[in-house]
């Protein structure tokens, strides 16, 4: 591991938004064909799948992210290499949280496992998830296990999931990439709890500002060192916010949900208004986990900074970051650790099939501790773990080192082998 003195030399480069997972062009083998797929998902979501391959191979592996959607990602040229197609399923709404809710998402990748296995024919299907789409993965793992009747009938906002009507085959492996916790979870621990009030997030409580350097901040490129008392105060903090959160989504939920009661049975022209709008928030100050700032705590390779880079002023007050313009909805089943059924906590110990999973030494957005806490949750008997130089997407923190990209692929390229995907 780099020593603290060289990594505080180091800022972090922004990962988030699958920046930095772009594919090297050259590294295509010859012969590749790529063609697009329509597709309708089980609540009549039009998708679109790609797929790439070269001819005859019996297993696609399949790559989704809830929300992003990179059709160029850099492990595709390893696995065609490897002998293994590849299915980039893209989202109903990539790019934003408005319309996103995972159980939704989880009805998109399942028309795609339907498309792959009964119109192209492939015998056994992997799925791949980096970032957000290792929960997303360990989600539909967990669901597609279920009998029909059994999965998730309703996502946290109340929305009937219609789970139950989807055919949604059982992958026949899983590979995990720089996967963290889950998006609640992830927001829990990132998410600045000296906001004071959600309408101004300019008030401040200046106590548990973790960019105050009375509480122990320093700017790039010198380690924070924040005491053990202001992290215990700030953590609670930081569930208390999400929880203010929680009961302002149910709110306005609750609120929509009389006022269409109210309209079925005669009700005014206020509760028809009431019953069709939907209300969208903002949250704002949501990148401000300490692990990033005080590299101390839980050490790794990573560099100061997270995922949105060293300058917390623009991740935090700035437009674009984790949750910043949510539905009532796609807080809950996104954001919210509470509420949020696409967590590694609860999704994890069901699977049962091969697990590769990588870690990335070098990560702003999943530390050791949790790191191990995932793979010691999952619940296969066949499980391996690889920790390989790199940051978030596997790019070198050291430059000295090797890019951890390409020996994910062939960690990823053996591993197939083993288990006879190839």
């Amino acid at each position: 591991m780099t020593d603290q003195a060289t990594q505080t030399r180091r800022v972090a480069t922004t990962t988030a938004g699958l920046r930095g997972t772009k594919w090297d062009p050259s590294r295509l083998p010859a012969g590749v064909e790529m063609t697009a797929h329509a597709l309708t998902t089980a609540d009549k979501a039009p998708v679109t799948g790609y797929l790439y391959r070269r001819g005859g191979e019996t297993t696609a592996v399949c790559l989704m992210h809830p929300r992003e959607f990179n059709v160029t990602q850099y492990l595709v040229p390893d696995l065609l290499e490897a002998g293994v197609a590849v299915w980039i399923q893209a989202p109903r709404s990539p790019g934003n949280d408005i319309r996103l809710e995972h159980e939704g998402a989880i009805l998109d990748l399942a028309a795609g496992q339907v498309h792959l296995r009964t119109k192209l024919g492939f015998e056994k299907t992997v799925l791949q998830g980096t970032s957000g789409g290792g929960p997303l993965a360990t989600f539909y793992c967990q669901q597609a296990a279920l009998a029909p009747e059994d999965r998730i009938a309703r996502s946290p906002g109340g929305k009937p999931t219609k789970l139950d009507q989807a055919d949604m085959p059982v992958p026949d492996g899983v590979i995990l990439i720089s996967t963290h916790l889950g998006q609640g979870e992830l927001l829990l621990r990132c998410i600045d709890p000296s906001v004071i009030d959600e309408a101004d997030p300019m008030r401040t409580d200046p106590s548990l500002d973790p960019f105050n350097p009375n509480n122990g901040f320093r700017p790039a490129p010198e380690s924070s060192t924040y005491a053990p008392e202001f992290l215990e105060r700030y953590r609670a903090a930081q569930a208390d916010r999400i929880r203010r959160i929680d009961a302002q989504a149910k709110s306005l939920l609750k609120r929509k949900a009389e006022a269409r009661k109210a309209s079925k049975s005669g009700g005014t022209r206020e509760d028809e208004i009431m019953a069709a709008w939907a209300p969208i928030f903002q949250v704002w100050r949501t990148d401000a986990d300490p692990r990033c700032f005080d590299l101390s705590l839980d050490p790794s390779d990573r560099a100061y900074g997270t995922l949105w880079g060293a300058n917390q002023t623009v991740s935090n007050y700035g437009s674009v970051g984790f949750a910043r313009v949510c539905t009532p909805e796609s807080w809950l089943s996104n954001w919210s650790a509470f509420h949020s059924n696409a967590s590694m906590k609860t999704c994890a110990p069901a699977l049962t099939q091969p697990v590769l999973m990588i870690e990335y030494t070098g990560d702003n957005s999943v530390f050791p501790a949790e790191a191990d806490f995932i793979f010691d949750a999952i619940g296969s008997q066949d499980k391996e773990r690889a920790r390989i130089h790199g940051n978030h997407h596997g790019r070198p923190v050291d430059p000295e080192k090797p890019k951890g990209q390409i020996i994910a692929g062939e960690t990823i390229a053996r591993w197939l082998g083993d288990f006879g995907f190839v």
